[in-house]
């Protein structure tokens, strides 16, 4: 019996999620399902893009990316829904704008000539979803004093708690797993701003994955929250649902790639 193969290319913080969920859809396919963890994400995109890992949880960003070649490289699967009510009970999130608690800052604006970060290039919510805002002010170049590369959410964020930089935009499910972990975290950050909400990271399958499993796949996930074994996974990482969502529910994000694309931080 084949082994399907899911990775994650979400923020270290989501691995716990998509281990459970690999152990859950393999109870419900009655079949092996190996979650890919070890290769660093980089790594896993480029496993994924070969097809020799078959579902990812990745960002809308790559995602439009990917669906946009011909022949597309990843179809769409289902998408989370958080059960936090910012949320709204739709496949959304946002990026948080992090700054310290003593810092001066009041809004975006104030950060002209501040020190920032960003997680990678290829994110959305944290380098594609700055340049866009920044569009929108007719900010096109040099609104940071110092723009520097974490490498990943979570390391932005020890750098503003650390003082090395003064804000970065988070995603707001990895601001608010960090913050479960660490509730400290409340009395030294505070969101200066929201961007978003936007279309959130989805799960895509690529063409590798037996056109027979497709269905039932996309269907335990979508029935996920109505299983008694399903409904515990879910509220554990703080989700309410998986969403069914098409290829179009992602053009806000290519718009906002399109206004984006004049803005170099």
């Amino acid at each position: 019996m084949q082994t399907i193969t899911i990775t994650s290319l979400q923020a270290p913080n989501a691995d716990p999620f998509i281990a459970d969920l690999a152990d859950y859809l393999a109870w419900q396919l009655h079949r092996p399902v190996k979650f890919i963890c070890d290769p660093p994400w980089q790594e896993r995109e480029r496993l994924l893009d070969a097809g020799e890992i078959q579902i990812g949880w990745i960002c809308g960003l790559p995602y439009t990316w990917k669906a946009d070649r011909r022949p597309p490289l990843v179809e769409l699967l289902a998408a989370p829904v958080m059960s936090a009510l910012r949320y709204q009970n739709t496949p959304v999130y946002f990026s948080d704008v992090v700054v310290l608690k003593s810092a001066p800052f009041r809004r975006f604006l104030d950060l002209r000539s501040a020190r920032w970060a960003y997680n990678e290039p290829h994110s959305h919510s944290g380098y594609n979803v700055t340049r866009w805002r920044l569009a929108q002010l007719e900010e096109y170049r040099g609104f940071f004093g110092e723009v520097i590369e974490a490498g990943s959410h979570q390391n932005a964020l020890q750098m503003v708690l650390e003082g090395r930089i003064d804000a970065a935009a988070i995603d707001s499910t990895v601001l608010e797993t960090e913050i479960r972990a660490r509730p400290e975290l409340t009395d030294s950050l505070r969101v200066l701003e929201v961007f978003g909400p936007s279309p959130i990271p989805p799960l895509v399958t690529t063409r590798s994955l037996p056109g027979e499993l497709r269905q039932p796949l996309q269907q335990a996930l979508l029935e996920m929250h109505r299983q008694p074994e399903g409904q515990p996974v879910l509220a554990r990482h703080h989700l309410r649902r998986f969403a069914l969502v098409t290829d179009a529910d992602y053009d806000p994000i290519r718009e906002m790639e399109r206004l984006a694309h004049k803005v170099e931080l």
